[in-house]
């Protein structure tokens, strides 16, 4: 139905009824209606994200197989140093114009709360430098999807074990990155260490750190224990880390309840697939530093005003008569007439 414009509606012909205004009402409602018609049909859907010129261009590993519409969440690659691996990255243009998209390879690394980050165009050394794309700028035309071949080239004396990596799509200022999970053949080791234990206010600070060759989901349990016993047990959950290896990440674990005097002793668990098992313990003191603090006062000022008084007491008890054991003058001078009034009758 071709949607309905305000000033194609006019009142029916004949005789009014009632005033002009309530003629021109059921106009003006049905003017409403078709403004608000062409408004919630011009409308994007609700939670669609719309590019400047159409709709984002995507990026991901291409589907595995005919008759697969979607493709695969990240590439996974697995062989001996030597060999050369190969797949293909799918970029899709769902916009009515071309868009050119430049592509490069990048190692993967932690940032120190753990997320997952790419380096920049010359920082890499592994997996990013081992890559390599039929072209590195491609343009894909308007409703196009098209399948670029990748390759791994992996040097004879790469080390055994999981290498992280990603392929980096970029075009008109905004970036994609496609996760790549390469391991070279070979025995793996699967180690960590939980370090840096130190409990501050309500929280519990570490840092995990890989110590392997083997990309960690790490699992964590947490108990404390205080002068009268246990304080609580955490059984083992698994955190919203991907730890890879070489890598290290400074966590935090709440504790909302944490007592406010004791003496506390927290040991952290943490185990991994492989066989990673680690632990590591951090003792704290809790006091109520305010109450405290004003005991403290308190005490300071009392044995100040104490010291006070008693140094007035001496004091005063110096400036009495005779306390010195120096006779008043007026005694002196009764005892030097007495001696003069002897030494007369001696005389006479």
């Amino acid at each position: 139905m071709p949607p309905l414009t305000g000033h194609a509606i006019r009142p029916a012909p004949g005789p009014a009824v009632g005033p002009p205004s309530a003629v021109r009402r059921p106009a003006l409602v049905l003017t409403l209606l078709a403004v608000l018609w062409c408004t919630a049909a011009t409308a994007p859907a609700a939670g669609a994200t719309e590019h400047p010129t159409g709709p984002a261009w995507t990026a991901q590993p291409a589907a595995n197989g005919p008759g697969r519409d979607e493709g695969r969440p990240y590439f996974y690659l697995e062989g001996l140093p030597g060999s050369v691996l190969q797949d293909r990255l799918s970029l899709s243009n769902p916009g009515p114009k071309p868009v050119t998209v430049r592509l490069r390879g990048a190692d993967a690394y932690n940032t120190g709360s753990g997320g997952f980050a790419v380096r920049g165009a010359h920082g890499s050394t592994g997996t990013g430098a081992w890559l390599r794309t039929a072209s590195t700028e491609v343009t894909v035309p308007g409703r196009t999807r098209a399948d670029v071949p990748v390759s791994f080239t992996v040097p004879q004396d790469a080390v055994p074990g999981d290498h992280p990596g990603a392929i980096v799509a970029e075009s008109g200022g905004r970036s994609v990155g496609v996760r790549v999970q390469l391991r070279v053949g070979g025995p793996t080791l699967a180690a960590l260490t939980v370090e840096d234990v130190a409990v501050s206010g309500r929280t519990i600070h570490y840092t995990l750190v890989n110590r392997g060759n083997a990309v960690l989901v790490p699992r964590l349990s947490v108990s404390a224990d205080g002068l009268f016993g246990a304080l609580f047990r955490r059984d083992a959950r698994t955190l919203p880390v991907e730890l890879l290896p070489g890598q290290r990440v400074r966590l935090t674990e709440p504790w909302r309840d944490a007592p406010a005097l004791d003496s506390v002793t927290v040991r952290l668990s943490v185990t991994a697939a492989g066989g990673a098992h680690a632990e590591a313990t951090a003792s704290a003191a809790f006091v109520p530093w305010a109450p405290v603090t004003g005991g403290a006062l308190l005490l300071l000022v009392a044995g100040a005003a104490a010291v006070y008084g008693i140094r007035r007491r001496r004091a005063a008890r110096r400036g009495a008569p005779g306390d010195d054991g120096v006779a008043p003058a007026t005694e002196l001078r009764q005892h030097s007439d007495e001696r003069h009034l002897v030494k007369a009758g001696a005389e006479s």
